[in-house]
């Protein structure tokens, strides 16, 4: 299934401003989030949804790769501004420059191509996010032929001069007034062929193994971001320079944080004893520690209180982003007898001062009401 616009997973304009985009997403972030919603899959795929969306709509880069190319410019290992996909787009255009106009320079390719470059998904937890850590990942690849050095020939031989092109790599060819010139079919413009090959590779001058990668995840390091290991890609063909691989990283949602840049939100529920008389409660904080959050009198469903320095460090800092909790007031569920006759109690004693803002509602409403009527 093709993937929706980014722009409208997040519902705003192409032309976005920063502060409009971030709110877009922390609404739909807040809507979707699985906290708000147990169980409910379809839900959980638009949250992911939205942050992929967001993830590349608030970098710059991938932003503007993005809105030049759609998702054609992450995809088959992705990337934008010199990555995989820009290699491989550069070596496409050069091959319908060859096609057209003969090679331009005309000299012959020395056989020795780069190899491709890999692309790894890894998905680590918020906090392995926090603390970074070490990981090995098994990546599958091809490497250079050891018994052959990566040559493709045989041990012992050596590659010969092409016999169609000479060696040059290139053959011409007449049409009408013009000449044609193009890459030799013979060696496909390397100008020299392999009589003997590797009985292990088959010529190629590589082999398919496994091998255990250590990537290094820094402490902060957000969702989504990219990570390179030069040269540990494909190996080049025939002795070629290797391939680049290319980690791209995932965290994972959440049981109890949300995450924005090195910010945190946490949403707790308290009792409405709790809202209405103060009281305190404590959070849980990736630091592996615990937070105490002092609750005034008359605190609202929504009201957030700032915990300084609790969020998520800043790469090449010493700084930590902070830590927001959310408080939703918790209707009381299965009364009991005397609950239900203290809250009545409570009911007909209480006066519009004791409930300000539904007072004022219904009092706006009602004037509402009566200036249509008249």
């Amino acid at each position: 299934m093709s993937k929706r616009d980014y722009y409208e997973v997040l519902g705003v304009a192409r032309e976005v401003d920063d502060k409009a985009l971030k709110s877009a997403y922390r609404k739909m972030a807040m809507k979707y989030h699985p906290d708000r919603n147990p169980g409910d899959d379809e839900a959980e795929a638009m949250f992911k949804e939205a942050n992929e969306a967001y993830d590349t709509l608030k970098d710059p880069q991938k932003r503007a790769a993005y809105d030049r190319y759609g998702h054609a410019a992450f995809e088959n290992g992705g990337g934008f501004g010199g990555g995989p996909q820009g290699h491989d787009f550069a070596s496409a255009m050069s091959d319908i420059f060859d096609e057209f106009f003969g090679g331009g320079s005309g000299r012959r390719s020395s056989g020795r191509e780069r190899g491709a470059d890999l692309r790894y998904n890894l998905e680590i937890s918020l906090e392995e996010a926090y603390e970074g850590k070490s990981v090995e990942i098994e990546v599958p690849t091809t490497v250079s032929c050891e018994p052959c050095s990566g040559s493709g020939a045989k041990k012992g031989t050596q590659p010969t001069t092409c016999p169609t092109c000479g060696g040059a790599g290139r053959v011409r060819a007449a049409q009408g007034f013009f000449t044609m010139e193009r890459a030799c079919p013979t060696c496909q413009g390397r100008g020299e062929i392999i009589t003997d090959p590797c009985e292990k590779c088959g010529g190629t001058g590589r082999t398919t193994k496994e091998r255990t990668l250590s990537v290094n995840i820094p402490s902060g390091i957000e969702d989504g971001t990219r990570i390179r290991l030069g040269g540990e890609g494909e190996a080049g063909l025939r002795g070629g320079p290797a391939g680049d691989l290319y980690i791209f990283l995932s965290i994972r949602p959440h049981e109890f944080f949300q995450r924005d840049g090195a910010d945190v939100f946490c949403r707790v529920p308290i009792s409405m004893t709790t809202a209405a008389l103060g009281g305190q409660f404590e959070v849980p904080s990736l630091d592996g520690a615990t937070a105490r959050v002092k609750v005034p009198e008359s605190t609202q469903t929504g009201k957030q209180f700032r915990l300084k320095g609790k969020g998520m460090p800043v790469m090449r800092s010493s700084q930590n982003g902070d830590m927001y909790i959310q408080v939703v007031v918790e209707t009381p569920t299965k009364l009991t007898k005397r609950q239900r006759e203290l809250l009545t109690e409570f009911e007909q004693e209480s006066s519009g001062e004791n409930h300000p803002e539904s007072t004022g509602f219904f009092a706006r409403a009602k004037e509402f009401l009566d200036n249509l009527k008249t």
